[in-house]
């Protein structure tokens, strides 16, 4: 009798542990459920996607990252679990030549291009709403104070094809990127492209090229020759150490691991967000995609609605912005565009009916 039941209850204890074994593999299977709520499964491989990327375009698998940044700016906090499907995105920005392409192709005019509605501007003269754009100007002497942001100047006749202002033009400059672009701008060259602006995780998860909870997109190391941004005292002097004072061409510097140039300096780029401090609700997302426009908020600026511009631009310095960082982030309003904004674009690839698989892979 006594042997049974000791027989009998290593049977149960066995099968306990069978079974336990069996919710844990379970639970870990289902763990990225639990993590990201709203993830879909993989449904298409990576390898069978990523020759389906359009020229000029790199694939990049999705996956998990770490989000945000603890270590600098009260806006980039907190840092949170967040996934991303697999998508492909251009490997520079959107050159002035490219631009020129979708313009000779549509006629299209930028908002630069257009004078200010008087209806919208009622306060402004004539003369003040006449076409133009911000341009950067280095302040004329390093003696006298410079207030805050006194080194943007509006400047009629500026615009993509005149970055400078009206006497600018662009020879010499087809590779670099386009400038003064406003959201509806880059929107408008999306749809032509049948692209998409990518979104702030989109955007951020490319950039860090698979270095999880690096500062920079090389490593935690600030290397002034590895991007375009400003070396000495911003705005009075710049060494050009990196060999560019002002904006250069794409593909000037080294790319990240996944195939990118410039996702740190040279230009600002747009996304698809709109601007909030902090990363409310796109905590353990799947594809999140911010707030909306009703619910944007700048703390400098309460009352107007604006988007999220990753990446820094050559105007950036340790002394002052800093942030040529993936984890950076900064509002800007859609309606303008200025001398150091420029964007790329993403896309989803098309789906091949002969393999049976559609987009959307997260491996």
């Amino acid at each position: 009798m006594i042997k049974t039941l000791i027989k009998r209850q290593k049977l149960l204890l066995f099968l306990s542990l069978l079974c336990g074994g069996l919710g844990l593999a379970l639970l870990f299977h289902l763990q990225p459920r639990f993590l990201f709520p709203n993830a879909s499964s993989p449904t298409m491989p990576s390898t069978a996607l990523a020759g389906r990327c359009p020229d000029q375009m790199v694939w990049v698998a999705g996956g998990d990252f770490a989000m945000g940044s603890d270590d600098f700016y009260p806006e980039e906090k907190a840092v949170d679990d967040v996934r991303v499907t697999g998508f492909c995105i251009d490997t520079h920005e959107v050159t002035n030549a490219q631009f020129a392409k979708f313009v000779a192709d549509t006629n299209y005019r930028t908002v630069a291009e257009r004078p200010l509605s008087a209806e919208e501007y009622p306060q402004l003269s004539a003369a003040q709403r006449q076409p133009g754009s911000l341009v950067f100007q280095m302040p004329e002497s390093p003696n006298q104070p410079v207030p805050e942001l006194s080194w943007w100047h509006w400047t009629p006749g500026s615009n993509w094809q005149h970055p400078q202002g009206p006497a600018s033009d662009l020879k010499g400059r087809e590779q670099y990127p386009v400038v003064h672009i406003a959201l509806e701008d880059a929107q408008a060259y999306a749809q032509w492209a049948n692209k998409q602006l990518p979104t702030e995780s989109q955007w951020e998860y490319a950039a860090r090229g698979g270095l999880q909870g690096a500062s920079f997109t090389w490593g935690n190391e600030y290397k002034p020759t590895l991007a375009n941004s400003w070396q000495g005292l911003f705005p009075l002097f710049n060494t050009a150490e990196d060999g560019h004072v002002g904006l250069a061409p794409v593909e000037s510097y080294p790319p990240n691991s996944y195939g990118l140039y410039d996702m740190a300096g040279n230009v600002w780029e747009w996304t698809l967000d709109w601007y909030q401090p902090g990363h409310g609700g796109k905590a353990h997302q799947t594809n999140p995609t911010g707030p909306l426009a009703k619910d944007s908020y700048d703390n400098r600026e309460p009352g107007v609605a604006k988007h999220v511009i990753k990446g820094g631009s050559y105007l950036c310095a340790p002394n002052y912005c800093s942030r040529f960082r993936p984890g950076a982030r900064e509002a800007q309003s859609p309606d303008t565009g200025t001398s150091h904004i420029g964007f790329r674009l993403v896309q989803q690839p098309e789906a091949d009916p002969s393999l049976g698989l559609l987009p959307g892979s997260s491996g």
